[in-house]
């Protein structure tokens, strides 16, 4: 790829926007998507969508702001020396075990998804497996890959982000052109919706969770803030398309009363993804939309699972040798998979924590280094986001209502549809 370099001295223009807004979609969209509906089923369509649009616009802000303090460091400079030079050793910390456990998290909750989805496909075959043992060969498996090399794993999830797309677009373009306005729009069940918006608020927040990206696109792009600032902004409105598109696509299919059944058997993905094979006119639909979540599960895994694995090795101070590498995948895969295997249905559960600890790293802290690096340097910014200390604000409590909604929700305190 040639690249040439601007006034500034940054290589820019060799590097395409769309490359960045890719990554970012990439990130943001994932498994956590099959559990939108589910948990949306109770506020229903157009209190969905707004929630959707709301969070959006919250998650892409704080990139923003990180963005902003990330300029005022090298190209390269990751999360951790941000924290520590605005912040201070204190957040330094917990901003880095909130990364850790958002990780973990997320990697048991796409062991266990990935496990619901194992036992779909083995269950038309008329194979039963218990659901641990089918998310332990779900962990193995892809584990493997990340054990081989981070060559490995970009070169196969390219691959799965190209099948990902056909086959969302095959399985939910037809889902799309089946859908019951009445469905969407004259809902049945009980005429309560606006309650069950918060509880449901998490699951949104993790949905646009693509923040450790951001330093790497200024590693990338360096400081281009104009080409970074349009990467942010068309991956995370990939990201919100694809979530109406599925949004409508699920809820114009499946009615609001039977949504209470796939929440009765653990609102995992295999479930979901049963109820909408029932409505889907062929099964070749019915294997477009299985693979599309065999692929998407398997990617998200493999993304967050790399993501962790270098942070462990850099943390312990593991090498690249066979031994090291087999050190840190066994730091890796071994909580997640154990987990898996003692609650193999902990799908919704797990995204709902990794929201609880996402809220620190990819909201709150942001805005608070923004804040500070304007403290810091008054006169220095090259790129400052727009809306004075208002939007830092408005972030914050976004961050901390989206927490203090998650832990109500634990303790039985919000209401839960089904």
């Amino acid at each position: 790829m040639a690249n040439h370099m601007n006034a500034a001295g940054h290589e820019t223009s060799g590097k395409s926007l769309l490359g960045g807004a890719m990554i970012i979609a990439g990130t943001a969209v994932g498994a956590g998507m099959f559990s939108l509906p589910v948990v949306g089923a109770g506020m229903w369509f157009g209190y969905s969508l707004l929630m959707m649009a709301g969070v959006w616009f919250c998650m892409l802000v704080s990139g923003l702001l990180l963005l902003e303090t990330n300029l005022h460091f090298k190209p390269g400079d990751s999360f951790d020396t941000l924290t520590r030079t605005t912040l201070g050793n204190f957040w330094r910390i917990v901003n880095g075990l909130s990364i850790a456990f958002v990780l973990y998290i997320l990697a048991y909750a796409y062991i266990s998804g990935g496990g619901s989805i194992v036992n779909y496909n083995l269950a038309s075959a008329g194979i039963e497996l218990p659901q641990g043992i089918a998310g332990l060969i779900f962990a193995l498996g892809l584990a493997f890959i990340v054990f081989i090399s981070t060559k490995a794993v970009d070169r196969i999830t390219t691959i799965m982000l190209g099948g990902m797309l056909i086959t969302f677009f095959l399985a939910v373009g037809n889902l799309l052109l089946d859908v019951e306005s009445v469905k969407l729009f004259s809902p049945d069940g009980e005429n309560k919706y606006l309650p069950y918006m918060l509880a449901a608020l998490p699951f949104g927040l993790v949905s646009f969770g693509y923040h450790g990206n951001v330093p790497s696109l200024v590693k990338y792009y360096g400081k281009d803030h104009r080409t970074i600032i349009k990467a942010i902004v068309i991956g995370t409105g990939i990201a919100l398309v694809i979530y109406i598109c599925w949004l409508v696509a699920t809820m114009g299919n499946i009615s609001r009363t039977d949504f209470i059944g796939i929440i009765e058997q653990g609102g995992n993905m295999g479930v979901l993804v049963n109820a909408l094979s029932g409505v889907m006119t062929s099964d070749w639909l019915t294997t477009m939309l299985t693979l599309f979540a065999n692929l998407a599960v398997a990617s998200s895994f493999l993304g967050v699972t790399l993501g962790l694995f270098d942070y462990l090795a850099d943390l312990f101070g593991f090498d690249e040798s066979r031994s090291g590498r087999f050190k840190t995948a066994a730091v890796t895969f071994l909580p997640p998979t154990v987990l898996g295997l003692l609650f193999p249905d902990g799908f919704l559960v797990a995204i709902g924590f990794a929201a609880l600890a996402a809220t620190i790293w990819a909201a709150i802290v942001p805005a608070m280094m923004a804040y500070k690096v304007r403290v810091m340097y008054p006169d220095s910014a090259s790129y400052k986001v727009p809306g004075g200390n208002a939007v830092i604000v408005i972030v914050i409590l976004f961050g901390v209502i989206t927490a203090a909604c998650h832990l109500l929700a634990m303790a039985g305190m919000l209401p839960l549809y089904g």
